[in-house]
C-alpha cells in the first residue's frame, strides 16, 4: 500500500482518538488541516487500510461504520443509551477469544467479531445524577 500524504494524516487521527469514530467524524477533524481532502478520500482510505490490516473496521448491522487505531486484541462494548463504542480489556475475554477461534474451522468460518453492549460510563454517571 502506497503512502501518501493524506493516508498518514488519517491513519495518524485514528490513532490519536480512542472514540473509534466513522468516516464522516475522522473527515470533519481532518478538514481543520487539510481543507482540500474529501470525504470520498477519506472512505477510500478506510477501507484500503482496513483491507491491508493496519485498522479496524467496527461493522453492526444496521449501524454506521466506525474504525479503529488500534489492532491489538481487544473489545468493544456498544453502549446502548449513546451509541458511543469502548475498548473492554479483559483476560477472561481473551480466553473465550482463543475457543473460539479454535472452533472457527469447524463452523466454516474464518473470524469473528465479538462485541458487548451495556451502557458506558458516562450515562451510567448521568443517570445517577439524575436518580
Amino acid at each position: 500500500m502506497n503512502r501518501t500524504a493524506q493516508r498518514d494524516a488519517i491513519l495518524k487521527q485514528l490513532r490519536a482518538v480512542k472514540t473509534h469514530p466513522t468516516a464522516d467524524e475522522l473527515y470533519a477533524g481532518l478538514r481543520v488541516n487539510m481543507p482540500q481532502i474529501s470525504l470520498g478520500t477519506v472512505y477510500r482510505n478506510l477501507e484500503q487500510m482496513s483491507q491491508a490490516g493496519l485498522i479496524r473496521k467496527l461493522e453492526t448491522a444496521g449501524k454506521q461504520k466506525r474504525f479503529d487505531g488500534d489492532i491489538s486484541e481487544h473489545f468493544h462494548m456498544r453502549c446502548r443509551v449513546c451509541g458511543a463504542v469502548v475498548d473492554i480489556e479483559s483476560e477472561k475475554l481473551r480466553g473465550l477469544s482463543a475457543m473460539i477461534r479454535k472452533l472457527l474451522p469447524e463452523l466454516g468460518c474464518d473470524s469473528f467479531n465479538l462485541e458487548l453492549s451495556g451502557c458506558c460510563g458516562g450515562c451510567k454517571e448521568e443517570t445517577m445524577v439524575t436518580n
